[in-house]
């Protein structure tokens, strides 16, 4: 009994990890398009800020009428487009993250089912391609936190911004890029080496 229902966890792990991986994948790209885009709020940011310092009455474009409240308008919009985009990336981050936990909420789910015919030796037992039941579940719940928790960061981070608040936008790409988690990215992708010949064999 409890050979078949190692074997039955075993598939389902082998699903979870290829979606952790394809999603991984997906997350990493995301996160590269949005880059370029924080940047631009924060030069728009500045170039408004430059404007509210300029007294265009005193320059030589003086003879531009409404000359200050039409740039104004243009970056404001500029402002409004890149938020927009930034919020469409988020969707595709939240798409990622979505997958990875109802894979890992399924696995679980999967596991509790089969609880009463797994003994503790079938849940630890390792070799040397394939790692334990156990490690596999706890690496795969960690991943999920990861992808959980930086969702809500960034998703609140970008909650707070707002077209006319100028500090905020300023600072937005070093608040951004402090959300980074290097280790935690590079604790999946040494995961993801541990169980790539588990994965591949079936």
């Amino acid at each position: 009994m409890s050979t078949l229902a190692v074997a039955t966890l075993h598939q389902a792990l082998r699903k979870s990890f290829a979606t952790l991986e394809s999603n991984q994948k997906v997350w990493k790209s995301v996160l590269a398009e949005c880059s370029p885009l924080m940047v631009s709020l924060g030069n728009l940011a500045e170039q408004s800020r430059a404007l509210s310092n300029v007294q265009i009455s005193n320059t030589p474009l003086r003879g531009f009428p409404d000359l200050e409240e039409r740039l104004r308008f243009k970056l404001l919009e500029a402002t409004d487009i890149v938020l927009g985009k930034l919020n469409e990336k988020m969707s595709s981050l939240q798409s990622a993250r979505d997958a990875i936990s109802n894979q890992v909420a399924s696995i679980l789910h999967l596991y509790e089912q089969n609880a009463h015919s797994l003994d503790l030796l079938a849940v630890t037992e390792r070799s040397t391609t394939t790692p334990s039941v156990a490690d596999m579940l706890e690496w795969l719940q960690d991943a999920e936190r990861h992808y959980r928790q930086q969702f809500l960061r960034r998703k609140t981070l970008l909650q707070t911004l707002r077209a006319d608040d100028l500090s905020l936008l300023e600072s937005a790409p070093q608040r951004w890029n402090s959300l980074e988690s290097p280790s935690a990215e590079d604790h999946i992708t040494d995961t993801l080496c541990k169980v790539a010949f588990f994965v591949e064999s079936q």
